[in-house]
């Protein structure tokens, strides 16, 4: 008989690598306020009582609390929105799952730091910039301290969920190089760790059978900048003769994102490595099968007949 996994929030890029490595081995029952799925139904986790009832009546081995908000400007201009979602809803995971006595999973992020270190290990102390960082930290706080049993992963430059699902980096190059944009401006001064979500979830998936509980730093291996990851992924589009790049520093962009980010948020898989654990993978490497397998059919679509000579490589 499989185990059940309720899985709230889950109807972003995240979800989608969740709902696709876990539903062949695990029951699942996938929520959100955004029913984008044939698999998904609705649930707004805020509501306390109604995610309750939810997960009460579904029964699951495993609460897995996936959504928040990730966009960094958003965050600062909407305060109480922002730890409603991503603070508020986390303490309302751990009381169920308490409730439960099953193991609840929370997602964190490298941006909890403040940059003044190249890389961070898993027992680094966070010092958060922003809204987004410091309500993401002080739910990362309630479920260490709260929690019977937990797993929280924290994430870095998050890649996955194809066109649809991804507003972050990568989806934001190709759309624009798809576009017909061939002059990138990319910032010179921010290092950090891609996270590929599908390899992110299987490393969650092992650690969930293993009962491995704890913190852990979970991204791809290697480290990085916005601009190498630029370089490489028009190398990976075959565009390298074509693309000219414009280095700039983030001041370039200060108005279109403001919120303050770290310079580094580099993280190192130092817990997972030393419990023999990390079977996360070079960022070049899932960066490519991520441009493969999520972006073939929509380059080929969007690219026009001048273009035709353009492919994944």
């Amino acid at each position: 008989m499989k185990k059940k996994i309720y899985i709230a929030g889950a109807g972003g890029m995240l979800g989608e690598a969740f709902y696709r490595i876990f539903k062949d081995d695990y029951e699942l029952k996938c929520t959100d306020k955004d029913v984008n799925e044939k698999w998904l139904s609705f649930l707004d986790f805020r509501d306390f009582e109604k995610y309750k009832s939810e997960v009460e009546a579904f029964k699951p081995d495993y609460l897995f609390h996936l959504g928040a908000y990730t966009d960094l400007e958003y965050c600062e201009l909407n305060l109480d929105d922002t730890y409603l979602t991503n603070t508020t809803a986390v303490e309302n995971a751990v009381y169920i799952a308490n409730k439960l006595n099953i193991p609840v999973l929370y997602i964190s992020t490298a941006g909890i730091f403040d940059g003044t270190k190249d890389f961070y290990d898993d027992w680094d102390e966070p010092n958060p910039l922003g809204h987004y960082a410091r309500s993401k930290y002080m739910g990362e706080r309630y479920v260490r301290e709260n929690a019977r049993r937990y797993i929280i992963c924290r994430a870095g430059w998050m890649m996955g969920g194809g066109p649809d699902k991804d507003k972050k980096f990568i989806s934001k190059i190709i759309k624009q190089l798809a576009s017909g944009k061939r002059d990138l401006h990319i910032v010179n001064d921010k290092d950090g760790t891609p996270t590929f979500t599908v390899d992110f979830a299987k490393n969650v998936k092992l650690l969930i059978e293993k009962e491995y509980w704890g913190l852990y730093n979970l991204v791809c291996n290697g480290e990085t900048s916005r601009y190498q990851v630029a370089e490489e992924l028009v190398k990976i589009l075959g565009l390298d003769n074509e693309v000219t790049f414009h280095n700039v520093t983030s001041s370039y962009f200060k108005d279109t994102y403001f919120a303050p980010r770290p310079s580094s948020e580099r993280l190192i898989n130092r817990k997972l490595e030393l419990r023999n654990m990390n079977i996360m993978r070079d960022w070049k490497v899932a960066l490519k099968e991520y441009v493969e397998d999520y972006y073939t059919d929509y380059l080929k679509d969007k690219f026009s007949p001048a273009k035709e000579d353009i492919t994944v490589i």
